[in-house]
């Protein structure tokens, strides 16, 4: 079983991901992961933050010669602004006073990680809170990507809209209808997408939301937005219906809302299906070759929580940040009365990085999944495993009904 864990504050001295569980002899290095923590701080309409943060991972252990160990292996990722923090960040008692935060801001946890753990000073809700913390995700789970690669499994994304501005024409509908040929893979659509600023895929509608982005930094607003995540490669056979958490939608939503910000998440035609007939939602089945496929994808790529070896097609969306520059009503918790909330260096709009992040998180979570089925203490043991499955799954295509 292959886990994770990510420590540090917003601005401590830096960020550690603990990686374990991978097999020995994958290969992997500090700049592959540090060209994703790359694409993580991307896009139009983020804060100061990003002119001070160039994210630059630092392997600790695990690796030897860019191979895995099979042991844990842990990443430091150094918050550059540390230095303007030390004293209001200091693990030992602080040689001066430091003033204490009291004015939560609405949306965020500042407010109830307060309660929750009975603080006296905000500052200790916001800065674990913070989406800083996905960038050691994305650290982490950069691990799981480059495995995945070794199956010709790709995980890409776009951004759907942002501020409430669609596209003319939506990719998706394409996946959804099957009308993408096989040779399409995740790693090209992230090649398109990366090429906007805010990781669309038309460009009059770069130019509507950027227009819509610069309103929201005049009025002291922030936005929100939807994207789209997309895995090609995946195998026939990943998830199960037997346990609650064994069933592959289930995690991958998990992984996609435990994303900061995150408040929807749907999976093929998700809310969307529940207005139409059944015969407008469900994938008719039909054999090409020796192979099991369907006519649409309208159920995302997973179908009694297995995956159906068709892409799969995830949604999510992200509310606008909860820092406004033109701050909302709250309560100051020292003096109990009404007050404006408190600004704290953020972004106007992250969508485009959200989608980055959540890319991450399902390649963990189809990770988890490939080495519970497929096992191995080495790469090559796993890709023999996966191997002799995927040659079987095909030989077996007319299925004998009267065995016993």
């Amino acid at each position: 079983m292959i886990n994770f864990v990510t420590a540090g504050e917003s601005h401590g001295k830096g960020l550690i991901s603990v990686v374990s569980g991978f097999p020995s002899n994958l290969s992997i290095s500090e700049k592959y992961i540090n060209d994703q923590l790359r694409r993580r701080q991307g896009g139009y309409g983020r804060g100061l933050r990003m002119k001070i943060e160039t994210d630059t991972a630092e392997i600790i252990s695990g690796v030897r010669f860019n191979k895995t160990l099979g042991s844990p292996i842990s990443i430091f990722i150094k918050n550059n602004d540390w230095e303007n923090w030390v004293t209001k960040m200091s693990a030992d008692l602080p040689n001066r006073s430091v003033e204490k935060i009291t004015i939560p801001r609405p949306g965020h946890a500042d407010l109830n990680g307060t309660l929750k753990y009975n603080y006296n000073d905000i500052r200790n809700s916001i800065e674990r809170s913070s989406a800083r913390e996905t960038a050691s995700r994305v650290a982490a789970c950069s691990v799981a990507r480059k495995f995945l690669q070794e199956f010709g499994i790709e995980i890409g994304s776009f951004v759907e809209s942002i501020g409430g501005i669609y596209p003319q024409k939506n990719f998706a509908n394409k996946l959804f209808n099957h009308e993408i040929p096989k040779s399409f893979s995740a790693d090209k659509l992230n090649k398109l997408s990366d090429k906007s600023s805010v990781r669309v895929l038309e460009e009059t509608q770069e130019k509507k939301i950027i227009n819509k982005i610069k309103l929201a930094k005049k009025r002291g607003d922030t936005l929100g937005g939807t994207f789209y995540i997309v895995a090609t490669g995946v195998p026939t056979g990943l998830g199960s219906f037997v346990d609650y958490d064994s069933r592959l939608d289930a995690e991958l939503s998990k992984s996609i809302i435990s994303i900061q910000a995150v408040k929807g998440v749907e999976i093929g035609l998700g809310f969307e299906s529940a207005d139409l007939f059944g015969s407008d939602v469900h994938d008719e089945i039909k054999l090409k070759g020796k192979e099991f496929s369907r006519r649409t994808n309208r159920a995302g790529g997973i179908e009694g929580s297995i995956s159906t070896g068709l892409p799969i097609i995830i949604r999510g969306a992200m509310k606008p940040i909860s820092t406004l520059m033109t701050p909302l009503e709250t309560i100051d918790l020292k003096s109990m009365r009404k007050v404006e909330a408190r600004r704290e260096r953020s972004d106007f709009v992250a969508v485009p990085a959200c989608a980055v992040i959540a890319e991450s998180m399902v390649a963990w979570t189809l990770a988890k999944f490939v080495l519970q089925k497929f096992g191995g203490d080495s790469i090559e043991e796993t890709k023999e495993n996966y191997s002799n499955y995927v040659n079987k799954l095909f030989s077996r295509t007319k299925i004998n009904f009267s065995r016993k």
